[in-house]
C-alpha cells in the first residue's frame, strides 16, 4: 500500500531484559544489580517494505513490566493515525499523547506514564526518517527552522524560551551547516566511556579499562562513586595513576548524597582532579545542584538523565545550578521535548553531554547531539557523548565508535531496530534466555522479575 494512504495498523510491546547484573555491569552506588532493559514498542504499517517505527525507553530490570503496561495505555491514541499525516507532524502524536487529560493526571507530564509518551513518539520519529530514507539527525538538520519550532511545546518555558527566540538561534545555526556536517562525517562526534568505572568493579579491571579506553582513543572517562570514600579515594587514585595528568576523568554520585555531604565528599576527591560531578544529590532539587556548584568549583556539577522534562531542565539552567546537561534521549517525551531542551541548553549557553549507556541509548543520543552540532550549537567544545560498551550487538544499526568518536549512523532512522532474535532470545520471562533460566533453576512455575532468576 502507498504510504500516502498506509495506516497504523497495530502498536506491539515488549518486556525486553538482559541479566546485566550478574557482572555487575552498570552497577553504582544508588543501583548495585541493575538488568538493564526496554520497554520495546513498534508501530506496524501497512505500507509494506517495512516502513514501521521502533521505539523504547530504558528501565533497569523489576517495574519494566510496569513501563510496558504504561505503553500499552496509549494504544488508542496511535493505532489508525494515518503514516503521512504522522510523518509531517510528529508533534501531533505528542499532543495527544501528552493532553490525554485521565493518563496525564498520573504525571503530570512525568514518571513512568511520561517515560511512556517518550517510548510511543521516538517510534514516530524513527518512522518519520524511515519514510524520509534519512538517519533521524540528517531529518532535523535538514528541517527548516520554522517546522522545527512547530514540533515544540512552549508551555511553560516562554519566561527563558519563546518560539522566536528558538526560531533565530536555528536560523543563526543555518550559517555553516554544511561545513560542520562534513566535519561530522569526517571526525565523528566526541565520546567518553563509563565502561571503566563501574562501582562494582575490581582495582584492576578498572585499570585495564582505562587503559583500554585511552588506546582506543578515548580522552575522558568516568567513575561511579559515592557508596564508601575511602574506596572512592583509592580508585580514583588507581584510575588517575593509569591516565596521568590531564586527561578528563568525571566522577558520577547517581544522586547518592545530600547537599553538604556532596560538598564534603567531593571536596574530599578534588585532590584527582574531576572534570564534573555528576548527580550529586536529588534529581528534582534544583537549588540543591546551585549550591552544590558554587561550593565545589571548579569541580563542574552534571545532572540531567533524571529531570522529568523541559521545565526541570529550564530550572536547572535559570538557577545557574549546573555546568553540564546530560539530557536523555528516553527520559522525557520523546525527540520533540529534548528538541526544546537542546535550545534550551543553547540559549543559556550551557553544554549538553548526554546520558547514555543502558540498551539502546547510546543508539538513540548520537543523534540529538549531532542534529545539535550541525543545527544548534555548532561546536563541539566541552561537549562529548557518554559511551558504554553492552548490548549494542542486539541492535540492527548498532553505534560505531573510532578513535573516541561516535561515526555519524547513515541508515535511515533512529537507529532504534533491535534484532527479532534478541526481542525473541530476552523477552521476560518466556523469551528464550529467560525461559532456559528458569528450567536451569528447576522452577516450573517461572518467575515475576529477574531477581528471582537470579536467586
Amino acid at each position: 500500500m502507498s504510504a500516502d494512504v498506509a495506516r497504523i495498523i497495530a502498536m506491539d510491546t515488549y518486556d525486553v531484559r538482559f541479566p546485566t547484573s550478574r557482572q555487575l555491569d552498570g552497577s553504582d552506588a544508588m543501583n548495585p544489580d541493575p538488568d538493564y532493559s526496554a520497554a520495546y514498542v513498534v508501530l506496524r504499517t501497512d505500507a509494506g517494505e517495512g516502513l514501521d517505527g521502533h521505539g523504547f525507553t530504558f528501565t533497569i530490570g523489576r517495574g519494566n513490566d510496569v513501563q510496558v503496561a504504561a505503553v500499552e495505555a496509549l494504544r488508542g491514541h496511535v493505532v489508525g493515525r494515518p503514516v503521512a499525516e504522522l510523518c509531517a507532524d510528529p508533534a501531533s502524536l505528542s499532543r495527544a499523547l501528552t493532553g490525554d487529560s485521565q493518563l496525564r493526571w498520573l504525571g503530570p507530564e512525568k514518571g513512568v506514564m511520561h517515560m511512556a509518551v517518550g517510548a510511543v513518539v521516538n517510534a514516530a520519529w524513527d518512522l518519520a526518517a524511515r519514510q524520509a530514507g534519512k538517519p533521524l539527525w540528517k531529518l532535523l538538520a535538514d528541517a527548516e527552522p520554522a517546522w522545527l519550532v512547530s514540533q515544540i511545546d512552549f508551555r511553560y518555558l516562554t519566561d527563558a524560551l519563546t518560539e522566536q527566540e528558538a526560531l533565530d538561534l536555528l536560523r543563526r545555526a543555518r550559517t555553516g551547516r554544511e561545513a560542520r556536517e562534513e566535519e561530522l562525517h569526517r571526525k565523528g562526534y566526541p565520546a567518553y566511556t563509563t565502561s571503566p568505572g563501574w562501582l562494582g568493579y575490581p582495582d584492576e579491571k578498572l585499570a585495564r579499562l582505562a587503559e583500554e579506553a585511552m588506546a582506543a582513543g578515548f580522552r575522558q572517562i568516568k567513575l561511579k562513586v559515592g557508596a564508601d570514600l575511602q574506596d572512592d579515594i583509592r580508585r580514583c587514585r588507581t584510575a588517575r595513576e593509569v591516565v596521568g595528568p590531564g586527561f578528563r576523568m568525571a566522577i558520577d554520585a547517581n544522586q547518592r548524597w545530600d547537599v553538604s555531604e556532596a560538598v564534603a565528599w567531593t571536596s574530599r576527591l578534588a585532590e584527582f582532579d574531576p572534570y564534573w560531578i555528576e548527580e550529586p544529590t536529588s534529581p528534582d532539587d534544583v537549588l540543591g545542584h546551585a549550591a552544590i556548584r558554587r561550593a565545589v568549583a571548579p569541580v563542574k556539577v552534571a545532572t540531567g538523565e533524571h529531570a522529568h522534562n523541559r521545565v526541570v531542565f529550564k530550572q536547572l539552567l535559570q538557577a545557574d545550578a549546573i555546568d553540564v546537561l546530560q539530557l536523555d534521549a528516553a527520559r522525557v517525551g520523546g525527540v520533540n521535548e529534548n528538541l526544546a531542551i537542546l535550545l534550551l541548553a543553547a540559549k543559556f549557553g550551557v553544554p549538553v553531554c548526554p546520558h547514555a549507556g543502558g540498551v539502546g541509548l547510546c543508539e538513540l543520543v548520537q543523534h540529538l547531539s549531532m542534529f545539535d552540532f550541525v543545527a544548534v550549537s555548532g561546536t563541539t567544545e566541552d561537549r562529548v557523548i557518554e559511551y558504554v560498551d553492552h548490548l549494542h550487538e542486539h541492535f540492527l544499526d548498532p553505534v560505531v565508535i573510532r578513535d573516541g568518536h561516535y561515526a555519524a549512523p547513515l541508515a535511515p532512522g533512529y537507529s532504534a531496530t533491535m534484532s527479532p532474535e534478541s526481542i525473541a532470545a530476552y523477552t521476560y520471562p518466556y523469551g528464550r534466555f529467560w525461559a532456559a533460566d528458569l528450567t536451569r533453576r528447576g522452577d516450573g512455575q517461572g518467575a515475576t522479575d529477574p531477581a528471582e532468576a537470579q536467586a
